[in-house]
């Protein structure tokens, strides 16, 4: 595992993979499974890894949480960065970051919290868990409301966040007054688009913000990198075009619920075996897997014969 300090170069060499986690049948962790999901990353050039939503670390117990970053830590490979999630509770995030303290991953992202929470709160709850962990965190923004931008400058000011996750979900991407004015006043480089390849173009042309976050990366790791690499070339036309082989299992995502769609994708494609859904969510009724069956397996297809070509 890559243990150093992340900086904007981090951000932008790599597309930034949210995978799922698998577990066995008894909920424990499925070390084999997960290495297996890794390795397929890494081998369409992947190198950083982000454990948050998708692998469903807002119930993972406090009891398993060290056991969950050993095996993360030791299934990457040397030059892969790990990051995992705290939270998002703000008790679970100092449990969490006393033992995070014996490990050494460079950042922890900090979930976000809708309903009970004021900006001010947020920050505050930034400084506690940093002091406590010894590691700056990553700011999860994905929400209006949840943090005031001027509270994002201090923070950032204080060297107490390594990045911004920014995923907001807008109806055109385009149009962001909060994005514009955080990009704007704390600049563009440690801030990350944070909702997957469709609105990746817009958010790095258009806001110049440093690179993106991506679930359906898990199943197209090389498509996803090549989008990434085509954006930064500005070969806009090749991009969108990467950006459409995402939609069909983008768009199931979004219909019925990405994490559940997503965990469900890379089982039924053969990639890995993802095991149950940890509750508070539920498994998918196996009447709806076809559709996302073939949508991913379209989807590692299209992969496959890039790798081959």
């Amino acid at each position: 595992m890559n243990t150093n300090p992340i900086t904007s170069e981090t951000l932008s060499s790599s597309v930034i993979a949210v995978p799922p986690l698998a577990r066995n049948e008894d909920l424990s962790l499925n070390r084999d499974e997960n290495q297996k999901l890794i390795r397929h990353l890494e081998s369409g050039g992947v190198t950083t890894l982000l454990y948050g939503g998708n692998a469903i670390l807002y119930h993972v117990a406090i009891s398993e949480y060290a056991e969950l970053l050993t095996l993360i830590s030791a299934a990457a490979a040397d030059r892969t960065l790990v990051i995992p999630s705290v939270g998002p509770a703000y008790g679970t995030m100092i449990d969490q970051a006393k033992i995070l303290r014996d490990f050494r991953f460079p950042t922890a992202m900090i979930l976000p919290q809708r309903e009970v929470c004021t900006s001010a709160g947020v920050a505050t709850a930034v400084r506690r868990f940093v002091e406590a962990a010894g590691i700056p965190a990553v700011l999860y923004i994905k929400h209006d409301g949840f943090i005031e931008v001027p509270a994002v400058k201090q923070l950032m000011d204080d060297g107490l966040l390594s990045w911004i996750k920014y995923a907001t979900v807008r109806d055109n991407p385009a149009d962001d007054e909060y994005l514009r004015s955080l990009v704007d006043t704390v600049g563009p480089s440690r801030i990350v688009s944070g909702i997957g390849e469709q609105p990746a173009l817009v958010h790095l042309r258009d806001f110049g913000v440093a690179g993106f976050t991506s679930g359906c990366v898990v199943v197209a790791p090389r498509l996803s990198m090549d989008t990434l690499r085509a954006i930064r070339a500005r070969d806009y036309e090749t991009a969108e075009r990467l950006q459409a082989t995402f939609r069909p299992l983008e768009d199931l995502r979004n219909s019925i619920n990405p994490i559940r769609v997503l965990h469900t994708a890379v089982t039924l494609s053969g990639i890995a075996n993802m095991g149950p859904v940890l509750p508070l969510l539920s498994d998918l009724d196996p009447a709806g897997h076809s559709v996302i069956r073939s949508a991913a397996t379209k989807l590692l297809e299209v992969e496959r014969s890039a790798n081959a070509a």
